[in-house]
């Protein structure tokens, strides 16, 4: 995979930013912490990711997903030489410890949802007073 000029000056001014982007990016997040359970073919592994929205994940943007993260190092892509052709992905050993984290702060915001919401409408209402008072 080719990387545009532009993205390779963005990576080289801040390359954790972009692995954090990649990471924690709306599929990005899925796909690792899917692959946390074991190896995904593709077709699996986006009816599986597919299983946590409402809106699917395109084909193209799966693919793009797992290139980049297979490029940062995070996943494995295992093509096999067999007809039909079979593609397996599975977490690296750094993708591993990336899906844990994420994977963590997954959950700490399913726990947490409910002070999310309520700081929510809290905020929401302190405002609408604000606005009806000016």
């Amino acid at each position: 995979m080719t990387v545009s000029k532009q993205a390779a000056e963005a990576e080289a001014l801040c390359p954790y930013r972009l692995v954090l982007e990649h990471v924690t990016s709306r599929w990005g997040v899925l796909v690792l912490v899917e692959l946390l359970g074991r190896p995904y073919r593709f077709s699996e592994l986006r009816r599986a990711v597919n299983g946590y929205t409402g809106r699917g994940v395109s084909e193209k943007m799966l693919t793009q997903t797992l290139q980049t993260l297979e490029r940062d190092g995070l996943v494995h892509r295992d093509a096999k030489p067999v007809i039909p052709p079979r593609v397996d992905y599975s977490l690296t050993a750094l993708g591993r410890e990336a899906a844990e984290q994420v994977r963590a702060l997954a959950r700490w915001t399913h726990d947490r949802m409910d002070e999310v919401e309520q700081a929510r409408r809290a905020y929401d209402e302190a405002r609408d007073v604000r606005s009806r008072a000016s």
